[in-house]
C-alpha cells in the first residue's frame, strides 16, 4: 500500500516535534481521535509513523487516516504512560489496544471512622479509608469477611459516632451487642484504644500478613491460661485456629520470596490478550486480577505490560518495588526493578502467573460458550480465518490423510467439520486406484481430484472454504495442482499441516507458520487431522483383516480359501503362520500343502 501525501501543515508540526518525553494524538478529517501514543522522544516516534510503509495493513491504514495531530510534553516517560492510559480510557480512539471488561472489583474497606467499620465495597473513594483487593472473585472477599466478623466483633451500624455523640448519651445497645456481635462502641463500652487494636489485626489479615496476629495471639493465650482464665484462653484459641487455617489455604510459593509482585501473559497469537497480575507477601499470593487487552496494531507484549504496569498501580493504588515478568515492558520506570527469570522460585511463580492468564481465557470461553454459543463459533471462526489468510469464515473445512503400510491397501479418507464440529455425515473415505506404490503425493493429487471434480459434475454448490492436508509441502504441492487442474486454485483456500502440528505451510511460501499451541485455530487443526487420521486407519484396518487371506494365502498356488481359512483360525494371524515349523503346519493340513505355504510365506517377505 503505497504511502500517502500528508498536508503542509501536519508535515510542519511533525518537523518542529520537540524530541521529549510526551503524548501525541491522531485525528482523522472529521477531528475525531483515532489514536494516542505515548513516546520518549516525540519526534523520533511520530516521524516513524510517516517516513516508511509499514508492514502492517492496520498500521498502514491507520497512517493513512491521520488528517491532523497535537501532541503534550511531560517530564518523564513514565508520566507519558500514564496520561497515554487515561486519555484512551476517555476517547477510546479506534486504532488504540483496548482494556476489555474495565468492571469494578470488589473491595474490603476499613473505614477512616472514630470506631472504623469493615466491609465490601466497589466503589474506591479517596476518603482516607483503606483499600483491600480488589478481589476478582466476589466469594473470596466474602469469605474472607466472614473470617474477620467471626474472629472480632466489628460495627456495622452507619452511625457517626464522635466523642461528642458518645458523651451525650445518644447511643442506644442494639441486638448485635447483646448477640456479641458488637462492643458497644455508640455508648463507648470498649475504649477506642482496644477497638483499633483489633482493628489493626484486621488490616494485617488483610494485607496477608498473618504472622504478627498469630504471634500476639499466642501470647495472650498463654498469659490468659498462667492466670487460669481459661474460658478468655479458649476464645483466643479458637480465633488463632480460624486465622491459621486460613493462612494455609492461601497459595503459598516460597519462603524466600518476601514481596513482589507479578505480571504473567497468555496470547494465543489473535486480538485478545490476557494480562495476569499477582502479589505475593511472605511467600503467599495474597492478590491476583486478570486484564484483557484488545489490540488494535499488533501491539507486543512490551507495550502491553506497560498499559497493565499503569493499569494495576493506578486502579488499585500499588507502589511497585519488585517486578517479575516476561519480558522487560517497555518504558522506563527508574524506581522499580524488572527481573526477567529463568529458573528457580521466581520463574516457578512466573509460571502460576501465566497459567492463571490462561486459565482466564479458558473461562471466557467457557461463559461464552454456555451463554452464546453461536458467538463462541464466530469467535473460533474469525480466528482461523486470520490464522489461515481466508477470505471468508472457514465454515465448511475437508481434511485428507493418506493410509498404507509397506504399500498394501492404499487408502485416504476425508473428514468434514461445519462450523468449528465434525460433520460425520459427511466423512468419506477412498480406496487408491491409479498409484503404484506407496506414493502418497500421487495419492493426495488422485483422492482431490476425485473428490472435487464429482462436487464439480453434481453443481455442489457446498464447496469447503479451507482444505487442510496431511503432510508438508509435497503433500501441499500435489493438492495445489489438483486443484489447479480443476480450476479451483484461488475458490477454495488449502494448507499442509506437516508432522509437527505447529508447522502450516502455504502454496508457494516455503517458511512455515507456527500457530499458538494455546490457540483455538490449532484446537480445530488437531482435532481434524484427529478424526482424518483416525477414519482413514480404521477403514485401512478393515481392508487389510479382510484382505488378509488373498493376499498372503490365496496368492500361492495351490492354496484355495478353505486351506487358508483352516491355517487363520488355528494360529489366528499370518505373522504366526510364518513362525511355526512345518511339522506344526503339516499336522494340519498335510506335508504337501504344508511346503507350499512355509515356501509361499518366505517368498513373500
Amino acid at each position: 500500500m503505497p504511502k500517502v501525501k500528508k498536508s503542509e501543515e501536519l508535515r510542519e508540526k511533525i518537523a518542529i516535534l520537540p524530541e521529549t518525553p510526551g503524548v501525541y494524538t491522531y485525528y482523522d478529517a472529521t477531528g475525531k481521535i483515532i489514536y494516542v501514543g505515548k513516546a520518549k522522544n516525540l519526534k523520533r516516534r511520530v516521524s516513524s509513523y510517516f517516513n516508511r510503509t509499514h508492514d502492517v495493513l492496520r498500521t498502514q491504514l491507520l497512517v493513512n487516516a491521520i488528517a491532523d495531530m497535537s501532541y503534550i510534553v511531560v517530564p518523564t516517560e513514565e508520566d507519558a504512560l500514564n496520561l497515554e492510559n487515561s486519555m484512551i480510557k476517555a476517547h477510546q480512539p479506534r486504532y488504540n489496544v483496548l482494556l476489555k471488561d474495565d468492571k469494578s472489583y470488589p473491595w474490603i474497606v476499613v473505614t477512616n471512622e472514630m470506631y472504623p467499620r469493615v466491609f465490601i465495597t466497589r466503589q474506591y473513594l479517596k476518603d482516607g479509608s483503606k483499600y483491600y483487593g480488589p478481589y476478582a472473585n466476589t466469594q473470596v472477599a466474602h469469605t474472607v469477611l466472614r473470617l474477620i466478623n467471626e474472629l472480632y466483633p466489628v460495627r456495622n451500624c452507619k452511625l457517626n459516632i464522635t466523642p461528642d455523640y458518645i458523651a451525650r448519651g445518644k447511643g442506644r445497645l442494639c441486638l448485635n451487642y447483646h448477640i456479641h456481635r458488637c462492643k458497644g462502641c455508640c455508648t463507648g463500652a470498649i475504649s477506642v484504644e482496644d477497638y483499633r487494636r483489633d482493628i489493626e489485626h484486621i488490616k494485617q489479615i488483610l494485607r496477608g500478613d498473618t504472622s504478627g496476629v498469630l504471634k500476639y495471639l499466642k501470647g495472650e493465650m498463654q498469659r490468659l491460661a498462667a492466670d487460669l482464665r481459661f474460658e478468655e484462653a479458649q476464645e483466643l484459641k479458637q480465633q488463632y485456629d480460624l486465622i491459621d487455617n486460613y493462612q494455609s489455604r492461601s497459595v503459598i510459593v516460597s519462603q524466600t520470596i518476601n514481596e513482589v509482585d507479578v505480571f504473567g501473559i497468555d496470547d494465543d497469537g489473535g486480538n485478545d490478550v490476557y494480562i495476569n497480575y499477582m502479589h505475593t507477601r511472605n511467600g503467599a499470593v495474597v492478590r491476583s486480577l486478570t486484564l484483557r487487552y484488545r489490540r488494535r496494531l499488533d501491539e507486543t507484549h512490551q507495550q502491553l505490560l506497560a498499559y497493565a504496569l499503569d493499569e494495576v498501580r493506578t486502579s488499585l493504588g500499588i507502589k511497585y518495588d519488585e517486578v517479575v515478568v516476561p519480558v522487560i515492558p517497555e518504558v522506563e520506570m527508574p524506581d522499580i526493578t524488572f527481573t526477567v527469570p529463568k529458573r528457580g522460585d521466581k520463574a516457578k511463580l512466573l509460571d502460576v502467573s501465566h497459567r492463571n492468564a490462561a486459565q482466564a481465557r479458558t473461562d471466557d470461553l467457557k461463559h461464552l460458550e454456555r451463554h452464546d454459543p453461536d458467538a463462541r463459533v464466530e469467535k473460533t471462526l474469525e480466528r482461523m480465518k486470520a490464522d489461515f489468510r481466508l477470505s471468508e469464515l472457514p465454515r465448511h473445512i475437508e481434511c485428507f490423510d493418506n493410509s498404507n503400510i509397506q504399500g498394501t491397501n492404499p487408502v485416504a479418507s476425508c473428514v468434514v467439520f461445519r462450523n468449528g464440529k465434525p460433520s460425520k455425515k459427511d466423512y468419506r473415505h477412498f480406496k487408491i486406484k491409479t498409484v503404484e506404490g506407496p506414493d502418497d503425493f500421487a495419492s493426495m493429487r488422485e483422492v482431490l481430484t476425485r473428490r472435487y471434480s464429482r462436487m464439480l459434475s453434481e453443481a455442489a454448490d457446498d464447496l469447503p472454504q479451507l482444505i487442510v492436508v496431511d503432510g508438508g509441502k509435497g503433500q501441499l504441492s500435489a493438492a495445489v495442482e489438483a486443484l489447479d487442474e480443476l480450476g479451483l486454485r484461488g475458490t477454495i483456500a488449502v494448507v499442509g499441516i506437516a508432522k509437527r502440528l505447529e508447522e502450516i505451510f502455504f502454496p508457494g511460501d516455503s517458511v512455515p507458520l507456527y500457530i499458538s499451541k494455546t490457540s483455538e485455530s490449532l484446537r480445530i487443526v488437531q482435532h481434524l487431522r484427529d478424526e482424518a487420521h483416525r477414519f482413514g486407519i480404521t477403514f485401512h484396518r478393515d481392508l487389510r483383516s479382510k484382505g488378509q487371506i488373498s493376499s498372503q494365502l490365496d496368492g500361492i498356488k495351490g492354496i484355495g480359501p478353505a486351506t487358508a481359512t483352516a491355517l487363520l483360525r488355528h494360529f489366528r494371524s499370518v505373522k504366526r503362520i510364518r513362525e511355526a515349523s512345518l511339522q506344526e503346519i503339516t499336522a494340519l493340513i498335510g506335508p504337501a500343502k504344508a511346503k507350499l505355504v512355509k515356501a509361499g510365506l518366505e517368498n513373500d517377505e
